[in-house]
């Protein structure tokens, strides 16, 4: 499995996953290129990750920050992850996990779902599930989501990673890597010249 060092070469490591072999589909939003499967980790987040420090745009950071937290729908979003993570059918599933493995910490059980079987297809969150597990004295996760935006990705990561460390203060462990597999990475044609740009001003980074 690769795995980055950072958020930021992560994201820039995606963009050019999906770029360096992209196939034309179709999308509601328009024309994307579409990438292989890919799953990943990374191991560090920090403020001041030079990629997000350049590249970033706070003002998105704040906002998806808001959907990952709030139980309400913040436009121009569909769904709220807040709610799906913290209320979904009535359950508060990051607290069941918290009481999961507080109580086993050996277990592989702690996996949430942010799906609703029969809802409509419009509603279907990108991100469907998460999982966490302790593992040599960390609190790891586990991010799967059925498909992503690679223009976008790392301001899904930024508030997952709150939600790690939200879970293991509550456990008393330091956050482990967070994983992410993405089953269709995608760049939308429209974002393709920002894209471009993003990765022509940064050199192609080494795996670990």
């Amino acid at each position: 499995m690769v795995r980055w060092p950072t958020c930021g070469q992560a994201w820039v490591a995606l963009m050019r996953h999906v770029l360096d072999d992209a196939s034309p589909a179709d999308d509601d939003r328009g024309p994307v290129l579409e990438g292989e499967a890919v799953t990943f980790e990374i191991s560090q987040f920090s403020a001041a990750d030079p990629v997000l420090a350049r590249f970033g745009e706070p003002s998105k950071m704040a906002l998806y920050a808001r959907k990952f937290t709030q139980n309400t729908v913040c436009p121009p979003f569909k769904y709220s992850y807040g709610a799906r993570l913290r209320e979904l059918q009535g359950v508060d599933q990051l607290a069941w996990v918290g009481r999961l493995l507080a109580a086993r910490p050996y277990s592989k059980s702690g996996w949430i779902s942010l799906t609703v079987p029969g809802e409509s297809p419009e509603a279907v969150p990108c991100l469907t599930a998460a999982a966490f597990r302790a593992r040599a004295g960390q609190l790891h996760m586990t991010a799967v989501f059925r498909s992503q935006n690679a223009y976008t990705a790392y301001l899904n990561y930024l508030p997952l990673r709150e939600i790690q460390v939200e879970i293991a203060q509550c456990l008393e462990l330091p956050c482990g890597p967070t994983r992410v597999y993405v089953d269709v990475p995608h760049v939308y044609v429209a974002d393709a010249a920002e894209v471009n740009a993003i990765l022509g001003a940064i050199p192609v980074p080494e795996t670990m």
